[in-house]
């Protein structure tokens, strides 16, 4: 999936997840640094979706009638899941690349 085409799109929670990758490459350059930063994105992702499982519980129950909610907080855990995704897979196809090189 390839998201370069979406530079302007910038929502909030991808501003703060690289606000807070840049705060952790800057205290700590070191692999466990941004191994720590994506561990902390995985667990928002996951909060993400969380959220909008219960978000469609509580639709399906009938204790929320607004499915513009309902849409927004779907939308939300699937573009952390996208972004999530696509930083794993940059990681690791750099992890590839290092591998390869000879010393």
């Amino acid at each position: 999936m390839d998201i370069s085409a979406l530079n302007n799109v910038v929502p909030s929670y991808l501003t703060d997840v690289a606000n807070s990758a840049t705060q952790v490459g800057r205290q700590d350059e070191e692999f466990s640094g941004i191994l720590q930063s994506m561990m902390n994105t995985i667990g928002e992702a996951n909060d993400a979706s969380n959220d909008a499982e219960s978000a469609m519980m509580q639709f399906e129950l009938g204790y929320a009638t607004n499915t513009h909610s309902l849409n927004a907080a779907q939308e939300k855990a699937d573009i952390a899941l996208n972004y999530t995704i696509a930083v794993r897979d940059r990681m690791l196809e750099a992890y590839k690349e290092i591998m390869n090189m000879q010393v």
